[in-house]
């Protein structure tokens, strides 16, 4: 006498194979991306002399006078985006953390500070990129001075 074997469907078992292959495709991923992603730089947002310092990548505000800059400092030592302040009477040049859209932050510090005479981006990648350069600078490092 041959007895029958139920059969299990098909959709009970590739399902919860398949969740589990894609759970551990997900947590590898994520691994991964935690392995290659780059340290964080260092936030320091005391003022600092700027001489000394090739910027490749900031905002420069510069002041009509010394005491509008200092009247500025804690404003700008307290916002988020900034990274390190660089000062060079009268003018303060701010390198971004990471991620950050220097035009869009240019923007917005100008509506903030209204004593600014300019606001102004260095980006030498960008000015790079628009001049077509046969021989470019070399790429500007993600901490935004050479």
């Amino acid at each position: 006498m041959i007895f029958g074997v139920p059969e299990k469907p098909l959709v009970r078992v590739v399902v919860p194979a398949f969740a589990l292959a894609l759970a551990a495709g997900v947590g590898l991923a994520f691994g991964v991306a935690e392995l290659k992603r780059p340290p964080d730089l260092p936030v320091d947002t005391n003022p600092a002399p700027l001489s000394g310092h090739r910027l490749c990548a900031a905002v420069v505000v510069v002041f009509p006078s010394d005491a509008e800059l200092r009247a500025a400092v804690p404003v700008l030592h307290d916002d988020p985006k900034a990274r390190r302040l660089f000062v060079d009477s009268p003018s303060v040049s701010l390198l971004a953390v990471p991620g950050t859209d220097l035009k869009a932050w240019a923007q917005e510090l100008h509506a903030r500070l209204r004593t600014a005479e300019r606001v102004t981006v260095i980006d030498s990648d960008a000015t790079a990129a628009q001049l077509k350069l046969t021989a470019p600078p070399p790429k500007c490092p993600r901490e935004g001075e050479y």
